[in-house]
């Protein structure tokens, strides 16, 4: 028995070949378990490349078909409302002289398209677009802005979790429901309130609206102030400042260009709205200075007009050509506030 077991011990040690070999290097069959262990890392860093690739091209692809559809549309828009400087005065853009109760000849801001002579200055839409627009902004900011500064900076992870969510959910209701509500019971109460001669008027409208880019400045002011380093903060509370003097004297004036461009951002989403001034603002395109007076806008005289015009006329190349200069308007608002949030991305080297 003692003879026969160390060869069996051998023997045993022979057919273990898979796993030792000389020097006590593993193997697997006719590999090392490294090699394969390689040939495996080798294929997965394969596999992880083509899908990085699949990735890349679909993301440029995206990026492409995004910024030729907005060419196409800034195209098509100039394309349709240059046409209207061939059919109309480009003067009469502005305004035409017309007769007034007293037979003397005026020269007035009319958008009144239809008729024999159709009137077609877009002045007191553009001027009916910023006064819904500004007051609109100005709420906004305020109420917004504050959003902005108590989530970032004041409310607890919980109540965070509450308030957040249920801002953001002010975004997501749809706008003729707002319009309807501006329209049905706001009005009343303004023209109670202020005792103004138009129950619709450029003030509804500008709550309602205001109601929409809440969210947005709020969003947007909160990811600002939070981007801010935290080494700022810690520096302010060991200088012995105060929460409210650090906030104030720290972390806004380190966010600030964030704060801005939300502001920016909600304006050109004021100057876009279209059925809450529709159904809020009464519509009358009058050349005013009143926000209390009914006004109309770019949006709704689009809106409510380009279904109804003969394509080509005058009307239908008029409408694209306010088209044109909104989109103009708000392309640029959204470029600056591009160039200010990446300012402020290379100032706090984000």
């Amino acid at each position: 028995m003692n003879v026969n077991l160390p060869s069996s011990n051998l023997k045993i040690s022979n057919t273990s070949n898979n796993t030792l070999t000389k020097g006590g290097v593993k193997r697997f069959g006719d590999k090392r378990i490294s090699d394969i262990l390689v040939e495996s890392r080798k294929t997965n860093i394969h596999k992880q490349r083509i899908q990085e690739f699949i990735v890349e091209k679909l993301l440029f692809v995206g990026g492409v078909t995004a910024i030729v559809a907005i060419a196409l549309i800034f195209i098509f828009l100039f394309k349709e409302g240059i046409k209207a400087f061939f059919l109309i005065k480009p003067i009469e853009f502005i305004g035409t002289h017309i007769l007034d109760f007293d037979d003397n000849r005026v020269f007035a801001c009319i958008w009144q398209p239809v008729g024999e002579s159709g009137k077609y200055s877009i002045i007191p839409l553009i001027i009916g677009s910023f006064l819904v627009a500004l007051p609109a902004t100005v709420i906004s900011t305020i109420l917004g802005v504050g959003s902005g500064i108590y989530l970032a900076e004041i409310a607890s992870v919980k109540i965070r979790e509450i308030v957040k969510p249920a801002i953001e959910l002010l975004a997501g209701i749809p706008t003729v429901v707002i319009g309807f509500l501006c329209l049905t019971i706001l009005a009343t109460y303004v023209q109670n309130a202020f005792q103004t001669t138009f129950r619709l008027n450029a003030f509804v409208g500008a709550i309602g609206v205001s109601l929409v880019i809440i969210p947005v400045i709020a969003s947007i002011t909160d990811d600002a102030l939070r981007a801010v380093p935290s080494e700022l903060r810690e520096a302010s509370y060991g200088l012995g400042a105060t929460r409210w003097e650090t906030i104030w004297k720290v972390v806004i004036p380190a966010g600030i260009s964030g704060v801005m461009a939300s502001i920016i951002l909600g304006m050109g989403r004021a100057l876009g709205e279209t059925m809450i001034v529709i159904m809020a603002t009464g519509n009358a395109a009058l050349v005013t200075g009143n926000i209390f007076s009914s006004v109309r806008t770019m949006t709704a005289t689009i809106a409510a007009e380009l279904g109804a015009v003969p394509q080509g006329g005058s009307q239908y190349c008029a409408l694209f050509l306010i088209g044109s200069i909104l989109f103009f308007i708000t392309f640029i608002l959204n470029l600056i506030a591009e160039m200010i949030i990446s300012r402020m991305r290379k100032k706090l080297r984000l």
